[in-house]
């Protein structure tokens, strides 16, 4: 049999077709998914979430000003505890054993009587009438030795001229009249004292009586400081206790026993002595330097070289003076100092530091604390951008912006490639 043409052509030759068609589909496949890739990529890494950047604090948490520490003139007896307001504490020197602390225990009665009976200038605040038994309490007194100021029957007595009474010729009798006053007796009065010295923090006080004339009345140099910062900072304590002298009633004028009033800039504020305690003296020193006006706050006890209350005075006025004479103004922190370390997710990083120095009052060898608050960056950084504020607490917290040295772009391509899934 013969075949024509049309009969050949029309002939199927098996597997051929198919795998021509096969060919197609897998090339037309490959197409589509390099076409979708071409656009799927630009579109992942365009829309990939990315971190942001990580940023690490390198600023300390603290600084000493440079400079070997001060030697200061510390009593050679007794215990003693010096700070300058609002700058820090130099220490204390002695024993920290409670000790009999005399008519420094007034302060404590004072500060009490004003927190309940808070007195403004020009006003007298409340009067006390004398009563005939407190006449007479004030002649036992005289005949124990105390310290009191002559009162008569029927006289009138102001609250700013019994602190008076209280604070400059340290009356014993007038204290007991206060006590009375706002607590009905002494005992009612002296819980409220030892109250308040545990809320202000005074571990180590006990008062047994509103003078301190009863040697059971005890405290440290360094909790009679804590009780001295609060009471200054009432304006009818501090204005009182820098008074050379005032008038009474009855008594007349009568002196201030601290004699270092006016002098060098010390401004009060209580002495007391006694044979159990020896001399005692709290004092405050005023200083100016860099702009500010400083208060030096110190307390000295057991002072006994010689007449007791001249005793106290001497060394306060050594101890006052030498820690007066430590202060300087320093910079603490310089400018350019590292606060900050910004890192990005690829590994790339740049610092903050400080715009500017930060100077401070104190001396050589405190320590000042410092707060660093952040500004949480993008994924993105500026050179110069502010991260953060860096300030020293205290002192009206000085402050400075840490700003980035060098910008930090997003991630590399390179990342973001490996990051695609």
């Amino acid at each position: 049999m013969r075949y024509g043409p049309a009969t050949v052509a029309a002939t199927h030759w098996p597997g051929v077709s198919d795998r021509s068609g096969r060919s197609l589909r897998l090339a037309a496949a490959g197409a589509f998914a390099l076409v979708l890739l071409a656009i799927a990529i630009p579109w992942r890494l365009a829309t990939e979430a990315v971190p942001p950047l990580a940023i690490q604090r390198t600023l300390p948490a603290y600084v000493r000003l440079p400079g070997p520490a001060p030697q200061l003139a510390w009593p050679r007896e007794g215990q003693a505890a010096v700070e300058v307001e609002g700058v820090g504490s130099f220490g204390a020197s002695g024993s920290a054993t409670p000790a009999p602390i005399a008519s420094v225990a007034k302060m404590m009665t004072a500060y009490l009587t004003l927190l309940e009976h808070p007195l403004a200038a020009g006003r007298e605040g409340f009067v006390m009438t004398v009563t005939p038994a407190q006449v007479r309490e004030q002649g036992r007194r005289v005949a124990l030795g105390e310290s009191t100021v002559p009162v008569r029957a029927g006289e009138r007595i102001g609250e700013r001229q019994a602190l008076q009474a209280l604070l400059l010729p340290s009356a014993n009798n007038v204290a007991a009249m206060l006590a009375a006053h706002a607590a009905g007796g002494s005992s009612a009065f002296v819980a409220r004292m030892n109250a308040t010295a545990r809320s202000l923090g005074m571990g180590s006080t006990t008062y047994t009586d509103p003078s301190g004339f009863e040697p059971s009345t005890v405290s440290t140099a360094a909790d009679q400081l804590k009780l001295a910062r609060v009471a200054m900072r009432q304006p009818a304590f501090a204005a009182i206790v820098d008074q050379p002298s005032a008038r009474l009633p009855v008594a007349g004028v009568v002196e201030n026993y601290d004699s270092l009033l006016g002098e060098d800039g010390y401004v009060g504020v209580k002495t007391g002595s006694d044979t159990a305690a020896g001399g005692c003296f709290v004092f405050a020193k005023r200083v100016a330097l860099g702009g500010r006006r400083l208060t030096v706050l110190g307390v000295v006890l057991g002072q006994r070289e010689g007449s007791p209350v001249p005793a106290a005075l001497a060394s306060a006025r050594r101890l006052g003076d030498s820690a007066a004479a430590a202060l300087r103004l320093a910079t603490a922190l310089p400018a350019g100092a590292g606060a900050l370390s910004v890192s990005s997710a690829d590994g790339r990083r740049a610092s903050a530091v400080t715009a500017r120095a930060l100077r401070v009052v104190g001396w050589a060898g405190l320590a000042l604390a410092l707060r660093l608050s952040v500004r949480a960056p993008g994924t993105r950084l500026r050179a110069g951008e502010r991260l953060g504020t860096v300030a020293l607490l205290g002192q009206g917290a000085p402050s400075t912006p840490a700003l980035a040295q060098r910008s930090l772009g997003g991630p590399s391509l390179g990342w973001r490639l490996r990051h695609l899934l």
